[in-house]
């Protein structure tokens, strides 16, 4: 079996994710509904950002209220650079003159999309990446509410409380999948990388990773800038998907949306990020249909309007209650199948991947996501 052979079946579980989401595109594509295809295009937008969120939160085990900030900034830097050059003369005023003069081809305003919310990420997680539990938690909530506060009154840059408009809507599903199995590769060689199994050596036990020279700041920043990186490209696909929008489409709702999707489908794994992002989906447009309204021969069955977040609502605790893993139960595809030998397994080849090596006299080594429980530790008099 040749070399290349083996490494796609060693790494089957991000190509089949890829694969999967593909063939829904398709069926949706080759179906001619436009409102399905509308739904499936968005739907792959949330999935970059769900495996965005996936990448710091799954990883580091630190509970993230603020990348729709990030998704925020990403939106509108792709709007500044895309917007008709004419409107932003006369409604964003404040903006430079390479901004404002110039209108930039898509993939540039991406670049910009991503660029910006790493950069800023990078100065905010220098600081909070050194809390832990809630008070990080916390602090990243702080920070949505300081971007929303900050948008919502730059009139001259941001164009405040009213819309950025005249954005051209170029997005379709192809480019939401080549964006979405994108953030499944970047997410897949993140997680199986050496930075990316320190860090979730921190996630397990942050003690004995400090023992074994894992430094988890810096981990935790690492993932912290790609993740806001990968987000911010999701809110540049926002932006020219909705061609025109406000700052208050990047606020609560989509935080409550797209954790939501997360959860569901599991946090501690780039499977649960993907399949979430799908089934949260199906009950969303299900209740936003029986909102609108259903004919049933004589009657119309209707919902009230807000069902569709009591009802993402009553998913969500029955997922917590019944399976608190998520519906991937916290592992990969090719762990499924497999049980506890494929995990171990799985874990033995991360473990080969990327070795930590330990300090000499800790007492526990990581190699991976494993501790290896060794207990040589003697007491040596002095």
């Amino acid at each position: 079996m040749s070399k290349a052979v083996q490494l796609l079946i060693r790494h089957r579980s991000p190509i089949i994710l890829a694969a999967g989401v593909a063939v829904l595109v398709v069926i949706g594509v080759l179906s001619g509904f436009k409102h399905l295809q509308v739904s499936l295009t968005e739907m792959l937008i949330r999935m970059t950002i769900v495996i965005g969120l996936y990448v710091f939160i799954g990883n580091s085990g630190i509970l993230s209220f603020g990348h729709i900030g990030f998704v925020c900034i990403g939106a509108y830097a792709a709007g500044w650079m895309t917007a008709d050059p004419d409107w932003k003369q006369l409604m964003l005023t404040g903006l430079p003159s390479f901004l404002q003069d110039e209108q930039y081809p898509f993939m540039v305003a991406q670049v910009g999309a991503m660029l910006l919310p790493a950069i800023v990420a990078l100065a905010l997680g220098a600081a909070i990446m050194r809390l832990r539990g809630i008070a990080a938690s916390i602090a990243t909530f702080a920070f949505l509410m300081i971007v929303q506060s900050f948008y919502s009154n730059w009139d001259s840059v941001t164009a405040g409380a009213s819309s950025l408009a005249r954005l051209p809507t170029i997005v379709d599903p192809w480019i939401g999948l080549a964006f979405a199995v994108g953030a499944i590769a970047v997410a897949y060689l993140f997680q199986v990388s050496r930075w990316g199994l320190m860090l979730r050596a921190s996630r397990d036990d942050d003690v004995a990773a400090k023992a074994s020279a894992v430094r988890i700041v810096r981990e935790r920043l690492i993932a912290f800038v790609l993740s806001a990186a990968i987000v911010g490209a999701g809110g540049g696909l926002y932006a020219e998907f909705l061609g025109s929008m406000t700052v208050n489409e990047f606020y609560l709702e989509m935080t409550f949306i797209t954790l939501a999707m997360l959860v569901v489908g599991g946090i501690g794994s780039l499977t649960g990020a993907v399949v979430g992002t799908v089934v949260v989906t199906f009950v969303i447009e299900f209740l936003r249909t029986l909102e609108h309204g259903v004919s049933l021969s004589a009657t119309t069955l209707q919902l009230p309007s807000g069902s569709q977040e009591i009802g993402l609502g009553v998913v969500m605790a029955l997922i917590l209650i019944l399976r608190p893993t998520g519906l991937s139960r916290g592992r990969e595809l090719l762990e499924w199948r497999g049980g506890a030998a494929a995990l171990r397994e799985n874990h033995d080849r991360s473990a080969r991947a990327a070795e930590i090596p330990a300090r000499s006299g800790s007492g526990v080594q990581f190699k991976g996501q494993e501790k290896y429980e060794r207990a040589d530790l003697e007491d040596s008099p002095r």
